[in-house]
């Protein structure tokens, strides 16, 4: 019997609204912003620059809420963590299940959502902390096609950071970390498991065409979805090959171009996105500064699989923490701000 979550909701941090209507409220807690004045208050002065900001993105049919837990564990190791709903989820409202079902797919998620929760969190925190997305499988997925998608993130010079430029969809982000995430490409779960997949991929897409949605809190896997997403997720599964309807973008080959560091997290016990699967992801990112480590249930304490890890995730936290850290040192060692040897 599943034991209830007792740790309480998050609070408010911003909420980001996009044209049609849709509400993607951005919930969070944030780290204590570090004394850079001087003891007589004449002025600021130099110090250690703002904790690194952690914006976890769920996996699909996962409310936020779901990584309540995970996110005061990261807080409690000194980040500001921040929680979004996918759109459709949670408190992403409309409901693809509701009187209107929604039709977006991927390209929705990562050319609009992501880039107004983005922008969102940015106006509320500036624009000095490192913004490193933290996804959770479908979640996961998306975080690597946004930061792959946008131009190299803004910071007021003189801090150290690099300055913005190029091209993209939205604001770049500083780093991704994934956990419990693999390609969901069919021939990566190996021979046994492939033809199976490959068939239900086929009832997926067939499923979601003749209803105009996916109704997966009553079949058990992805929670309700529009049929777009589902689309989306059911090409990559029988092709390998990230795309979205609708959009003029190359996925593909923006990822191979992404030079940004990933942290990859595979987890024990995790049937829905094994270590294959995780090789044909990382793949695609071959430019990618590349952590890459495994999660075991005796570092837990408890057993593991692919959601299980979200409630046991201490130990995880701090090898997240860790890497913020050596990122934001590596980052400045490579600004010139941090002479060798200090």
């Amino acid at each position: 019997m599943t034991q209830p979550d007792l740790v309480g909701e998050l609070p408010l941090l911003t909420t980001a609204e996009l044209p049609d209507g849709t509400r993607l409220p951005v919930r969070g807690l944030r780290a204590p912003a570090p004394d850079r004045f001087l003891p007589s208050g004449s002025g600021p002065a130099p110090g250690p620059p703002p904790a690194p900001v952690v914006l976890i993105l769920p996996a699909m049919g996962t409310p936020a809420r779901h990584y309540r837990r995970f996110a005061r564990q990261l807080h409690d190791e000194g980040l500001t963590v921040l929680t979004v709903d996918l759109r459709g989820q949670g408190e992403a409202a409309p409901d693809p299940a509701g009187p209107r079902p929604l039709d977006h797919g991927y390209r929705a998620i990562v050319e609009e959502d992501l880039p107004a929760v983005v922008a969102a969190v940015r106006a509320e925190l500036g624009p000095e902390p490192p913004l490193h997305l933290l996804g959770h499988s479908l979640g996961g997925q998306l975080a690597l096609i946004y930061a792959a998608l946008t131009r190299p993130p803004e910071r007021p010079c003189g801090v150290g950071a690099r300055v913005g430029g190029g091209s993209g969809v939205g604001v770049g982000v500083d780093g991704v970390a994934i956990v419990a995430t693999g390609s969901v490409w069919y021939r990566a779960f190996g021979p046994l498991r492939a033809p199976v997949l490959y068939l239900f991929q086929l009832l997926v897409t067939a499923t979601a065409a003749a209803l105009g949605r996916w109704p997966g809190a009553r079949l058990g896997f992805g929670g309700d979805q529009p049929k777009g997403v589902m689309r989306d997720w059911a090409r990559q599964m029988r092709t390998g090959r990230y795309s979205a309807k609708g959009s003029a973008r190359d996925y593909e080959t923006a990822l191979r171009a992404l030079r940004l560091p990933v942290l990859a997290i595979s987890v024990d016990q995790d049937t829905y996105a094994p270590a294959s699967s995780l090789d044909h992801l990382l793949a695609k990112v071959p430019r990618a500064r590349l952590t890459r480590r495994h999660y075991t249930s005796q570092e837990a304490g408890r057993t593991l699989d692919h959601f299980a890890w979200t409630r046991a995730g201490g130990a995880l936290a701090k090898r997240v923490a860790a890497w913020t850290a050596e990122e934001e040192t590596a980052g400045r060692f490579a600004r010139g701000r941090v002479a060798p040897g200090r």
